[in-house]
């Protein structure tokens, strides 16, 4: 398949590299990271769009999908697909969803979960919103890229998976971090902490798959100082999007609020910024209750 890639950064690279591993056609564009080996450099979005069969997009937020849609959906040919692999706000993904339609393109919003090692290991989970068909062409290329694609709906409902999960994530990794925090001041043995909480009715992904202790459980980010598999960054801006949606749907996201306000203090004014989200461990450590 003839493929366009936009966005080829820390995500967008292996998955281009994957697609070419697997014998596709890629062309790729990105301001300023360099195309990975067997992807054809273009010299602009819309270059990389032209004659592609679907055009795979990884982009920061809202703002940027918005502008490059408008530069590579005039140049798509009929019938292809502009799979957008970012993590944005709904109305964005529903807004270029309007747009691809207009021009009589396919469109999905397809975020993923599993981060760079995912991304380079092919075993990505993507959340689709779209239509069937525009799913069914793609279909070949989630099954390159990732582990599982599950289809959702319609367009934007790839996002609000995306958002919904990823809310969970946030407020579970600050309860995990939370409690070993607690655990320590109480005297309990953080492995003997893991053995109890991970086959109890405390387990979560937190625990048992990407522990925020050092030494404990599976090898994650903890045990190499924290450096990101998913950054406290990307965090916050994932609860940021789940708050705007919480405030257009008028949902009631006690959790999901509070999560996004320790998140924002952690990157904004400590030492978040650049650590990996299950950092957040380090930083109950050395707080008090009235700090």
């Amino acid at each position: 398949m003839k493929i366009g890639f936009i966005g080829l950064g820390n995500m967008g690279a292996p998955m281009a590299a994957n697609l070419v591993a697997a014998g596709h056609e890629v062309t790729g564009f990105d301001l300023a990271a360099p195309a990975p080996e067997g992807v054809t450099k273009a010299a602009s979005a819309a270059e990389a769009a032209t004659g592609a069969e679907v055009v795979i997009t990884m982009l920061p937020n809202g703002d940027i999908l918005r502008a490059v849609a408008t530069e590579v959906l005039p140049a798509m040919q009929p019938g292809a697909v502009l799979l957008d692999c970012s993590t944005v706000d709904v109305a964005s993904a529903r807004d270029v969803a309007a747009m691809a339609a207009e021009k009589g393109l396919g469109c999905l919003d397809a975020p993923v979960s599993g981060g760079v090692g995912g991304a380079a290991a092919g075993t990505l989970t993507f959340m689709v919103g779209g239509d069937e068909a525009a799913f069914a062409t793609a279909k070949p290329l989630f099954d390159v890229m990732g582990q599982k694609a599950v289809h959702c709906g319609p367009a934007g409902n790839g996002q609000a998976a995306k958002i919904c999960n990823n809310m969970i994530l946030g407020v579970t990794m600050i309860a995990t971090c939370e409690a070993f925090a607690l655990a320590d001041k109480l005297g309990l043995d953080r492995q003997a902490m893991f053995d109890v909480v991970s086959t109890s009715s405390g387990q979560s992904w937190s625990m048992n798959t990407y522990c925020p202790a050092p030494g404990v459980g599976p090898t994650s980010p903890a045990d190499n100082d924290y450096t990101p598999g998913f950054a406290a960054d990307l965090m916050l801006k994932d609860l940021r999007l789940s708050q705007e949606a919480a405030t257009a749907a008028d949902a009631d996201t006690p959790m999901g609020h509070l999560a996004a306000t320790l998140y924002a203090g952690f990157v904004e004014t400590e030492d978040g910024a650049g650590r990996d989200f299950s950092a957040m461990l380090p930083r109950f450590e050395a707080r008090g209750r009235k700090t």
